[in-house]
């Protein structure tokens, strides 16, 4: 699955939160961006944003002055960060959880900036989502888990070994889903074979 960092843009720049909005603006101009990172004022500080629509909203609309307008004043501050590891399915969750446009792409210092134009130009890799990628593998784990309680005996480690990965892929999936799993495929193997139940009491419903 392809990660943040893999589709970020790199070229970012940071202004200081009391610059002023006529700076912000002019800097957005030159290098056709769309947001300014806030930068910090040490360490510990959390990093801030300015964007297109905080100056249309917040200063044009209501006729202010944007060389008396500092930015800190409009600024979004704390702003929602992502982890250059993270995923590009949870990033786009993300975005959607909490209606984002863009977010700076922090790793103990800034290191990008990404956007929902970023996702939507590297769409084509979501062909295949990560849900189907792990339906896959579930399927294969599951025959797999079979074949080795058939060899090795059902009360065996290994058997016990290969479902308890199946369990957590399940697990996964359904939480990628946002769903609860009605029934994993342990229950129903222990349909099938109702002396495993003896063995996994916690796993296989009554």
């Amino acid at each position: 699955m392809l990660k943040a960092v893999d589709i970020m843009t790199k070229d970012v720049a940071t202004i200081r939160s009391s610059a002023t909005v006529a700076e912000a603006v002019k800097l957005l101009r030159v290098r056709d961006w769309k947001a300014l990172i806030v930068d910090r004022r040490h360490e510990q500080d959390a990093y801030g944003m300015i964007t297109e629509s905080d100056i249309v909203y917040k200063v044009i609309a209501y006729g202010k002055d944007p060389s008396k307008v500092r930015v800190y004043e409009v600024m979004t501050k704390p702003c929602i960060v992502v982890n250059p590891d993270l995923g590009l399915e949870y990033v786009a969750r993300l975005f959607a959880d909490h209606n984002l446009h863009r977010a700076p792409v922090i790793q103990g210092k800034l290191v990008g900036i990404i956007s929902l134009a970023d996702i939507l130009a590297n769409s084509k890799f979501l062909e295949q989502p990560q849900t189907i990628l792990l339906e896959q593998q579930l399927q294969d784990e599951i025959k797999q888990a079979r074949i080795v309680c058939d060899q090795r005996g059902i009360h065996s480690e290994e058997c016990a070994a290969a479902w308890e990965i199946i369990e957590e892929l399940q697990a996964e999936i359904a939480h990628q889903r946002a769903e609860k799993v009605v029934k994993t495929a342990f229950e129903e193997y222990c349909d099938e074979y109702p002396e495993a139940k003896g063995i996994y009491d916690t796993w296989c419903s009554g």
